[in-house]
């Protein structure tokens, strides 16, 4: 599917990929309106075409104790009001069949997390919103096998789809990224590399996720060669301190120079 088919994502004349970038999780207004605000200047700047990324709550944590959200009307109000102050479309994550309606009504694109995106009723839930549907990648899946899940939002006359791959498990507490798949989910979908969540340590003692920031530039170099559409970033003024999966976000001070060389990646590639 060609990106132009995903109306809520504007698009430019530079032959740019697109950005899906912001925090994990929606912490509180200042922050999202903080970051959002640094991640539109630098992506007007670059011609990058940019959709503002915030989790409305985190489900699937390691820990019972793991921070999971500030109310989830309270965070999709603050990811409504980004996209109102900025001129920007939003995405979140949804978890529940419920989560999709509700979302839908103050975010532009409802992203399936990776271990449920097999779950039929969830994707089909998204679906049927008419809002853009996000297939992240199960982490066990090929890439191949990911055919299936944007059939079924298709199936629901729903042609605004993109999958993102997140890496596949290698062994039990590391990711691995084959870029054999981005060539091969381009051909059914438009296609998006996950630079952060590729690099997760999971399942670590702890019970808290690690990660390896450090390879996010040669990820996503690698990811704008093979050919990705659009890249997905995590991205945060104090990893550190960030209440979900700080480990593995990219420090927002970082966030320019790693654009303007992804660029200059793909001005490159656009010439053959």
């Amino acid at each position: 599917m060609e990106i132009t088919k995903i109306p809520q994502i504007k698009h430019t004349q530079s032959g740019n990929f697109f950005v899906l970038a912001g925090p994990c999780a929606i912490e509180g207004e200042e922050m999202a309106l903080r970051i959002a605000e640094r991640l539109v200047e630098i992506t007007d700047k670059l011609e990058i075409p940019y959709v503002f990324k915030g989790s409305f709550k985190k489900a699937n944590r390691s820990r019972i104790d793991s921070f999971s959200g500030i109310g989830d009307e309270k965070a999709l109000k603050i990811l409504q009001k980004v996209s109102q102050t900025f001129g920007i479309p939003t995405v979140t994550d949804i978890h529940t069949n419920e989560d999709a309606p509700m979302a839908a009504e103050y975010v532009d694109v409802l992203q399936i997390p990776a271990f449920l995106v097999r779950q039929t009723d969830l994707v089909v839930a998204a679906a049927k919103t008419g809002k853009t549907v996000n297939l992240k990648k199960g982490q066990f899946m090929s890439p191949e096998s990911m055919i299936h899940a944007v059939k079924k939002v298709l199936d629901c006359q729903n042609e605004n789809v993109m999958v993102t791959d997140r890496g596949t498990m290698f062994g039990y507490q590391d990711m691995i990224v084959d870029f054999r798949g981005i060539p091969t989910m381009k051909q059914f979908a438009t296609t998006v590399l996950d630079v952060t969540h590729s690099l997760q340590q999971p399942n670590q003692m702890s019970g808290v996720t690690g990660g390896r920031p450090d390879m996010i530039e040669t990820i996503a170099k690698a990811g704008i060669v093979t050919g990705v559409d659009g890249i997905f970033i995590e991205t945060h003024f104090d990893p550190a301190n960030a209440k979900s999966d700080g480990a593995n976000m990219l420090h927002l001070d970082y966030f320019e120079n790693l654009m303007t060389k992804l660029v200059a990646i793909r001005k490159t590639i656009n010439q053959f």
